[in-house]
């Protein structure tokens, strides 16, 4: 099963939108674990565990680990995801975007060295940087598109002119379009686009139609949920990854770390499903 159909599978089974974003931090582990020799693979272990029923999927970021050292945990995290959650897909969040034979290791780096059946990826050097990624179609690639950070506008809200009506866009608008219409030939891309921009996710859902969103930005970020879902949602009430990290991770520096993290991923489900 490709990675399109084992999301809307997952949507459906676990009637969940709900990403967690895996992005650890030792400084913030409990005490529990924090000492332990493999502390960063057991405490992300224990999040995917206590909070695998409420998920669509889950979406380790690569610099997180990179920066410890910890690209074996990392490995062996997706492989553990695979094997104790079969048919929860997962999503490397590495934004790699890069040209020739480098962006065919990139390639491989997300998909065969670490088994990820996604990856985020800037488009931002052009089709070639991407075309490794969009080439293995039974993977994912989450195209950043508008990103929630407060910088966002500084280019991607840039009015673009391409001789037709409108007289000029926001360059994040063509980027969609061309997206959706000249890069997805697989089917197998999505949009990273932010919580924080409501205007923004109604604008992009009007011009790429169904293709999914990678949301990030709700939770720690302030995104607002009833706006995502009202303004971003398909037809049918899915489209939508909507990633935490944060809130849901470090929802108790307790022992009892991952029962905490389990009520918040829960409770972000039920609040995003309020308004499907």
């Amino acid at each position: 099963m490709g990675f399109m159909q084992a999301l809307r599978a997952r949507w459906e089974q676990a009637d969940s939108l709900v990403c967690v974003g895996l992005d650890p931090e030792p400084a913030k582990f409990p005490p529990r674990v924090a000492d332990e020799p493999d502390a960063i693979f057991n405490f992300c272990r224990e999040i995917v565990d206590a909070t695998a029923q409420y998920v669509c999927c889950f979406k380790p970021q690569i610099a997180h680990f990179a920066a410890l050292g910890a690209e074996d945990a990392l490995q062996r995290l997706v492989a553990h995801v695979h094997s104790a959650h079969p048919g929860i897909p997962v999503i490397l969040d590495s934004k790699r975007g890069d040209i020739g034979s480098t962006a065919q290791h990139y390639a491989a780096e997300a998909f065969d060295r670490y088994g990820a059946d996604a990856v985020t990826a800037n488009p931002y050097l052009g089709r070639d940087s991407v075309q490794p990624f969009l080439d293995r179609a039974d993977r994912g690639v989450v195209i950043l598109c508008r990103t929630s950070n407060p910088g966002a506008a500084d280019l991607q809200d840039l009015q673009v002119v391409d001789g037709r009506p409108p007289a000029s866009r926001p360059l994040y608008q063509h980027v969609a379009e061309r997206i959706a219409r000249d890069w997805n030939g697989n089917g197998n891309c999505a949009l990273v686009v932010g919580a924080t921009w409501p205007r923004q996710l109604r604008e992009v859902r009007a011009i790429v139609g169904d293709l999914p969103f990678l949301v990030p930005g709700v939770g720690a970020q302030g995104g607002d949920v009833e706006a995502v879902v009202k303004n971003a949602k398909t037809a049918d009430g899915t489209g939508l990854v909507v990633s935490s990290s944060r809130a849901i991770l470090y929802a108790s520096d307790g022992d009892g770390f991952a029962d905490a993290a389990a009520a918040a991923a829960k409770s972000l489900r039920d609040e995003i499903n309020r308004y499907r």
